[in-house]
């Protein structure tokens, strides 16, 4: 019960206090859940966010999930979804509730003007901090290298780049079973 608590109140935090979505809560989480509580290994941590990139839906919910569920089970599962909900759900709240009232005030406008400029710094820490956990060889950067070429020049929707990862993976980087 004890480490279901501490469950809900890491991710709860998490959650609470990091905008800009998934992308931006993945170094506070790896953080957390990795380097402080050490309850997953880097690897273990990589494995779950590659599986919930995958699989529709929020990438802070189904991070959540798979994280909760590899610490405590379903109950994991169950405790990690409501932590990572409910501070959305209470600042929404609140903000539907104050929000006419604080629309036009310069002070709010200007902090919201911070936050949004942090966003992309916070996303591009998570990128960083999953690239150390990529094998460093040809194969991988030129995987990294044409995806980045096909979603910023070619415009594919990064759907159909993912799947197409994910099967050149499954054929041709994954490791010799004996």
């Amino acid at each position: 019960m004890k480490k279901l608590i501490e469950l809900f109140i890491s991710i709860f935090k998490i959650g609470a206090f990091t905008f800009g979505g998934g992308y931006a809560m993945i170094p506070l989480i790896e953080e957390e859940i990795v380097n402080n509580k050490r309850w997953l290994s880097k690897e273990e941590f990589v494995d779950i966010l590659i599986v919930a990139q995958s699989l529709p839906g929020a990438l802070a919910v189904n991070t959540s999930i798979f994280l909760g569920y590899k610490i405590s089970g379903i109950l994991g599962a169950l405790t990690a979804l409501m932590a990572v909900i409910l501070p959305s759900f209470f600042i929404i709240l609140i903000i539907a509730i104050f929000f006419m009232q604080f629309r036009d005030n310069d002070y709010v406008n200007a902090a919201f003007k911070g936050i949004t400029a942090a966003v992309p710094m916070l996303v591009l820490v998570g990128a960083i901090s999953l690239s150390k956990g990529l094998s460093k060889n040809i194969r991988t950067i030129l995987t990294i290298t044409i995806a980045l070429i096909a979603l910023i020049f070619f415009n594919i929707h990064p759907v159909l780049v993912v799947v197409i990862s994910g099967i050149y993976g499954a054929m041709f980087l994954r490791e010799k079973v004996s």
